[in-house]
């Protein structure tokens, strides 16, 4: 943001003729709260109220830049929230350990529902990538990406096909929104930048299902009761 602090200034100015000073105000305050609220998350220290910091960020940038008319990055943004909603459940966890003894019942459908929700979210990354070109390969991508995003909403070898999800959307991020190949005076750059760097939020989530698996509402851990 940083480094395309003019254009974003000068789109805002253009599409809400807001005047400049507005303009700027807005992208000053967007790169602010998204730094803040990332530091805070790294340091785990009020990540709750990081969580809501970048949430709103979301839901603001996907009204005033006008996402929500362009499918790709609504997904997009979908599934960063769907992140957003791990990591809040990986904060539940962590404030249930903290008690340990007392009943946590309301605590624990809590969480086992954000686990849920972050896992639905986060696969419509993936719908986003597929790209309905008749070839084998294409067909193949297509039934083996369906295959696990299933298994992700349904909870079933959770673990196992976030990891998969986690290593295919790598290979992907680095082989389709490799910036760095693209000369500096190209408008491209900046479109593989901002998809490389959201990709790697959605890889961060699901990392998260990786270490905390699917949650109580899913098929594991029904499996688990019989």
């Amino acid at each position: 943001m940083w480094f395309q602090w003019n254009e974003q200034r000068d789109y805002l100015n253009l599409t809400w003729r807001c005047g400049p000073v507005l303009a700027t105000l807005f992208v000053a305050t967007n790169m602010l709260v998204q730094i803040v609220g990332c530091f805070m998350v790294l340091l785990r220290k009020y990540v709750q109220v990081a969580v809501g910091m970048l949430f709103a960020i979301i839901v603001i940038q996907t009204a005033v830049y006008t996402v929500l008319w362009d499918a790709k990055f609504f997904l997009r943004n979908i599934a960063l929230c769907g992140g957003l909603l791990l990591l809040l459940a990986e904060i539940s966890g962590e404030v249930k350990t903290m008690f340990a003894g007392v009943p946590t019942g309301d605590t624990n459908r809590k969480q086992s529902y954000m686990q849920l929700v972050g896992r639905v979210l986060v696969v419509f990354m993936f719908m986003t990538l597929f790209s309905f070109e008749f070839s084998v390969l294409r067909l193949v991508e297509l039934v083996v990406g369906t295959v696990l995003m299933v298994s992700m909403v349904i909870g079933f070898k959770t673990k196992l096909a976030a990891l998969v999800l986690v290593a295919w959307l790598t290979i992907l991020n680095f082989v389709l929104n490799s910036f760095w190949m693209v000369p500096y005076n190209r408008i491209m750059r900046d479109f593989l930048k901002y998809d490389f760097f959201q990709t790697l939020s959605v890889i961060g989530g699901l990392l998260l299902v990786v270490a905390l698996g699917p949650g109580g509402v899913s098929y594991d851990a029904h499996k688990k009761k019989f």
